[in-house]
């Protein structure tokens, strides 16, 4: 039997009370391409970093070539093993290529940096794995596929033969991406073993050999990519989910409804040639993976981005792009996608955090009334049923589910006729999130038009349809009482049908 080049057994981590992998597993072996999938959330980051040494398992064990993981301390023994090419660069932009390949190891004359070794050793290593860069270009002109191979470059210099690239292809275009994976397979053909972790699942099938599917922190199946059909691995992916429909059904969005939200042709470098309507009344999804655009969409309708070409109106009238207080007066209100750094003003109070964006009602001539101002906060804390000792207490004491209440309270104190809404329930307790979701529900009731923007199905679930974005377009419109598992094929950009079924 072959040695596996990688492999962990029954790996366990934990954050505090948070399991965030209950039964880790993986075994790779010498050569191949092996993906790793699996739906936000599923364990495979805590995976990664037990695998590149960032962090220690509980339990469980991790061998490269047979033998037991270096200890944690050991960095120069880890670099020897594997490296870890993220989506986000870890060379230095403004450094040259060769800079950043020998980075803190250049080589020596006298106790100086000897810059014509450095230039010298830094081409051999590049034409040893064929890759095409300039040693003596700033690493911040490349593009980014090339700014992928240096970093594989780098790590191979060390003597590792493992690499774990990491939604390698999320700021790809199509021709990049095949060119990546040439590259990939002709360096898998000089013995470099990849873990392809990815969300797009058609990329599993055109570059690996065998795939592992986690599911809530578990390991589900390792398979030959060829004994796997697409269905089957979506299936594994959603789990039992798969078989139920999403919600039961709802009254339709009359069609004489006004259309509130009115896109056309809205690009950017994050999507391309965006048509969507959002009527009053209407929850309107937006899904798709990491690099898909959803996010990028969304935070330009509320006024965070300026886009590139095309028009967005709200109540017929032209969005102010780019202009945050404009857009809030054009009627719209934002729940942004991270409540820590973009929500909230940790030093101030509920009260202050609430009522921010309406503080031009609550007085007069740049005065507001304290009282005034009180009664206010106090009616959102009740509406949003947001559990504080009073609007006085600083946001900075409650908990993620109250406090992401108070982010959704600032958005609706405006009686917007459009909310955006980014990943509205994340990381809160299941008590705030359905409270969350039902503030949902009431604003669709009371004829407000809402675009959701989430990674999470129950999210979507209340929606009246989902578009589903891929690199930067919408590929597929899902109505109210869609499947898991079809959902789910459309974000990962793979067709749930088996080949050769006529879809009607």
């Amino acid at each position: 039997m072959i040695t596996p080049l990688v492999e962990a057994r029954d790996v366990v981590k934990r954050y505090g009370p948070t399991v965030a992998l209950a039964d880790g597993r993986l075994t790779v072996l010498p050569g191949e391409s092996h993906a790793l999938v699996g739906r936000n959330g599923a364990g495979k980051s805590t995976l990664v970093n037990v695998l590149t040494g960032l962090q220690a398992p509980d339990e469980g064990t991790v061998r490269f070539d047979g033998e037991p993981a270096p200890p944690l301390a050991d960095r120069d023994a880890w670099r020897r093993k594997v490296a870890c090419v993220y989506q986000k660069p870890t060379v230095v932009p403004e450094l040259t290529v060769a800079e950043n390949l020998f980075i803190n190891r250049q080589p020596l004359q006298r106790g100086f940096i000897s810059w014509r070794r450095l230039h010298k050793e830094a081409a051999a290593l590049l034409d040893t794995w064929d890759v095409h860069v300039d040693p003596e270009a700033r690493t911040a002109d490349l593009k980014v596929e090339d700014r992928q191979m240096v970093e594989i470059a780098r790590a191979l210099s060390f003597g590792a033969r493992f690499i774990v690239l990491d939604e390698p292809t999320a700021q790809l275009d199509n021709r990049e991406i095949e060119r990546l994976f040439s590259r990939i397979r002709a360096l898998q053909g000089s013995g470099v073993t990849f873990l392809f972790i990815s969300h797009h699942l058609q990329e599993v099938y055109e570059v690996c050999q065998t795939v592992t599917v986690l599911r809530d922190a578990r390991w589900i199946t390792t398979a030959p990519v060829a004994d796997l059909p697409r269905p089957a691995l979506v299936e594994a992916m959603a789990g039992e989910a798969v078989t139920g429909s999403a919600q039961q059904a709802r009254d339709a969005v009359p069609g004489d409804a006004p259309v509130v939200l009115d896109v056309q042709g809205l690009s950017s470098e994050s999507y391309d040639h965006i048509d969507l309507t959002v009527r009053g009344g209407e929850v309107v999804g937006l899904a798709g993976t990491s690099g898909s655009g959803k996010i990028e969409l969304a935070e330009t309708v509320a006024g965070l981005r300026t886009p590139t070409g095309g028009t967005a109106r709200v109540q017929e009238k032209p969005l102010p792009f780019g202009d945050v207080r404009a857009v809030l007066k054009a009627g719209v209100g934002f729940v942004p996608r991270d409540r820590h750094d973009q929500g909230l003003v940790s030093g101030m109070s509920i009260g202050d955090n609430a009522t921010m964006t309406v503080l031009d009602r609550l007085g007069r001539r740049g005065f507001v009334g304290t009282d005034r101002k009180r009664r206010f906060a106090t009616g959102l804390i009740e509406r949003l049923d947001i559990h504080a000792e009073g609007p006085e207490q600083p946001v900075s004491d409650l908990s993620g589910g109250n406090a992401q209440k108070v982010v959704m309270a600032r958005a609706l104190a405006s009686d917007p006729r459009l909310l955006v809404l980014v990943n509205p329930t994340a990381g809160v307790d299941v008590k705030s999130k359905e409270s969350l979701l039902a503030r949902v529900d009431s604003a669709r009731e009371d004829g407000t038009a809402v675009l959701v923007v989430s990674d999470e199905l129950d999210d979507l679930r209340r929606c009246d349809r989902v578009l589903v974005l891929f690199h930067g377009r919408i590929v597929a419109e899902h109505p109210a009482g869609w499947h898991d598992h079809e959902l789910i094929a459309s974000i990962e950009g793979v067709d749930s049908m088996p080949e050769g079924v006529d879809h009607g």
